[in-house]
C-alpha cells in the first residue's frame, strides 16, 4: 500500500523556514546534509546540489513518517527556480513500487511524461521518479514502503 513518505518545501531562506518549523512549530530536526544528484532532470532545479534538512519526531518509531523536509539549491543564492521548480510546497513522496505505479499512471492517462533518475544510495543505486497530479502538483515516486508497527 502506498504511504506518504514526506512532504518538500523549497525555501527561500533556511534560517528563517527553521526558525518558523523547528523553533516556532517544535519540529525536532532529524538530519542535515548536502546531497548531489540530477535535481535539475528531475525536479527542474537550478543546480545539483541540494541543502535538505528533514524535520520531524524523534519519538515516532518510524522517523520518516511525517516528516517535513526543507530544501535549499546551491545556485538558489540570487538565481531563480527554472519553470518547472518554484518555492513552497515542492512536491509529496511516496514510497512505492516505481515501475507498476507508472504502468498504472500510464494505463490511466495520467502523470504525464515521467522524469526518472538513478540516485546513488549507500546500498546501491536506484530509480526515482516525478509525475504531476491533475492539479500539478509534483509528486515523487521512491521504491519502498514504510513498516508500520504491529499493535
Amino acid at each position: 500500500m502506498p504511504a506518504i513518505h514526506h512532504t518538500v518545501l523549497a525555501v527561500r531562506d533556511l534560517e528563517q523556514s527553521l526558525r518558523f518549523y523547528r523553533d516556532g512549530i517544535g519540529l525536532e530536526v532529524l538530519q542535515d546534509r548536502i546531497v548531489e544528484g540530477d535535481w535539475p532532470g528531475l525536479f527542474g532545479a537550478p543546480s545539483r546540489a541540494l541543502h535538505a534538512v528533514f524535520l520531524g519526531d524523534s519519538s515516532t518509531p518510524d522517523v520518516y513518517s511525517g516528516v517535513l523536509e526543507l530544501n535549499v539549491f546551491d545556485a538558489d543564492l540570487g538565481a531563480a527556480p527554472t519553470e518547472q521548480a518554484h518555492y513552497g510546497l515542492s512536491l509529496i513522496s511516496y514510497f512505492v513500487d516505481v515501475e507498476a505505479t507508472l504502468a498504472r499512471l500510464d494505463g490511466l492517462g495520467l502523470g504525464g511524461e515521467p522524469a526518472r533518475i538513478e540516485q546513488p544510495t549507500p546500498n546501491g543505486s536506484i530509480t526515482i521518479a516525478t509525475v504531476r497530479d491533475p492539479d500539478g502538483v509534483t509528486v515523487l515516486l521512491t521504491p519502498g514502503s514504510i513498516t508500520r508497527p504491529t499493535s
